[in-house]
């Protein structure tokens, strides 16, 4: 029999609610499967299942984590002024199982739980990008184990954990004040600063600046930028926790973003380059979502077009900064997250408008230079803490068991090597064994 108290808890879960965050929750997950295609099919054939095989590994060590104790971390009780929250207090999801929701939900917590958690998962494979063609999975697994722990469940716990009922959060979302609705700092910026951090420590791929290194199949990429449209809308609607006019308006806002970061990317290859080229189609459709994922609740549905715009154009300009720079970020993690991420999350501060849902005003609609000054001290902070700490795991990483394969594994094909498997059987053998086949020579995890 069910105590008063369980049943008290029950009756505040609104059905409809939960309905809406279970299908939202659905609809992130399967952006992983959708990166994974988007990414595979931009890195070369030899290395596709290595790529695809980072995001889906990073989904499984990730949740694990998440559960055992990056909830905790991001969402229990603060611990160190604003820092960080109480390891312990939901460890293995402790205190979660009850058949109810906290005072400040309509939802069951353990559900609120498994959202943010695939959060966390689409950030970490984000990170892989930038080191296509290159990565010893063992390392990769390893690293984003650890960066989970000591990057992202931190700056989760300081952008989206808010006071409430005694609950003491994160600084950025009750000190600072920023707006962040879906994760502009804490997976935006955090993710391409990472990938950043972990491209240089790595290094270049073999033949970088000289070699065409072309997306194998363009197919795979538009259909994996299809499907992580499809999952933005839980992403950033889904954030909203509630099935209700905020989860409309961000919505609407991400449609339009998405829409407009596509035309303003094809508009300016079609000028720069005189070709509007399907890969320039679906990452400036991916980088009109990253900008409009901070700014979904503080944007009419014109603010979202402009911002979807200017990160389009933004980020069509700055992926080419990798050749200035000397930095090999292979898929554009830096310059379509990182900087599509800061468009989005300073942009609130210049044109977020009080009719939305968040109720601020940017500079351009009379709000002064207040919440700009905000959103710039959260981007600053996220970004120079990612990309310090996640620098520092990638170097004892490298040192402890080496994050890159052997050049000659490399140049010869990273998937036969790494997994003993290749992603297109042209030539099979009759009757040869689909595993196994390189014994143990020449493998590397």
């Amino acid at each position: 029999m069910s105590s008063p108290l369980l049943t008290l808890l029950a009756a505040k879960v609104d059905a409809g609610d939960t309905a809406w965050l279970l299908a939202a929750s659905a609809l992130v997950l399967l952006m992983a499967p959708g990166l994974a295609l988007f990414y595979g099919g931009m890195v070369r054939s030899k290395s596709v299942l290595n790529m695809m095989m980072m995001t889906f590994g990073a989904l499984a060590a990730i949740t694990v984590i998440w559960v055992i104790v990056g909830y905790s971390l991001a969402f229990g009780d603060d611990v160190g002024g604003g820092l960080l929250g109480d390891p312990f207090q939901h460890w293995a999801l402790h205190g979660l199982l009850a058949p109810g929701a906290d005072s400040w939900l309509t939802v069951p917590v353990i559900l609120f739980a498994a959202f943010q958690g695939l959060f966390c998962v689409i950030t970490g494979a984000l990170v892989s990008g930038a080191i296509a063609d290159r990565a010893r999975f063992g390392a990769w697994m390893v690293f984003v184990s650890v960066w989970t722990v000591l990057v992202y469940a931190p700056v989760a716990h300081w952008v989206f954990d808010f006071d409430r009922d005694g609950h003491v959060g994160g600084w950025l979302a009750n000190k600072v004040g920023v707006v962040d609705f879906a994760g502009g700092t804490a997976v935006e910026i955090c993710s391409g600063a990472s990938a950043l951090a972990v491209a240089l420590v790595i290094g270049a791929r073999v033949g970088f600046g000289k070699d065409p290194m072309r997306p194998h199949n363009l197919t795979l990429v538009m259909l994996g930028a299809g499907l992580l449209w499809f999952g933005w809308f839980g992403f950033n609607a889904g954030s909203a926790l509630k099935a209700d006019h905020t989860a409309a308006m961000v919505f609407v806002t991400t449609l339009c973003a998405g829409a407009a970061g596509t035309l303003s990317w094809l508009a300016t290859e079609r000028v720069r380059d005189g070709h509007a080229t399907s890969l320039g189609g679906a990452s400036g459709l991916v980088a009109g979502l990253v900008a409009i994922t901070p700014s979904c609740s503080s944007l009419t549905p014109f603010g979202a077009l402009v911002m979807g715009a200017a990160a389009g154009l933004v980020c069509a300009w700055a992926v080419g900064l990798k050749y200035r720079f000397g930095y090999d970020d292979s898929l554009d993690v830096v310059g379509v997250h990182l900087v599509g991420g800061l468009v989005g999350t300073i942009g609130i501060g210049l044109i977020a408008s009080d009719a939305a849902p968040a109720g601020v005003s940017g500079l351009l609609y009379g709000g002064g230079v207040d919440q700009l000054g905000k959103q710039l001290v959260a981007a600053a902070v996220v970004g120079a803490y990612a990309f310090v700490v996640s620098g520092v795991i990638a170097v004892v990483v490298d040192r402890a068991m080496g994050f890159r394969v052997d050049e000659e594994h490399e140049v010869s094909g990273i998937d036969l090597v790494v997994h003993a498997e290749t992603a297109y059987d042209l030539h099979a053998t009759a009757g040869a064994r689909s595993s196994g086949f390189l014994g143990n020579r020449d493998r590397e995890d």
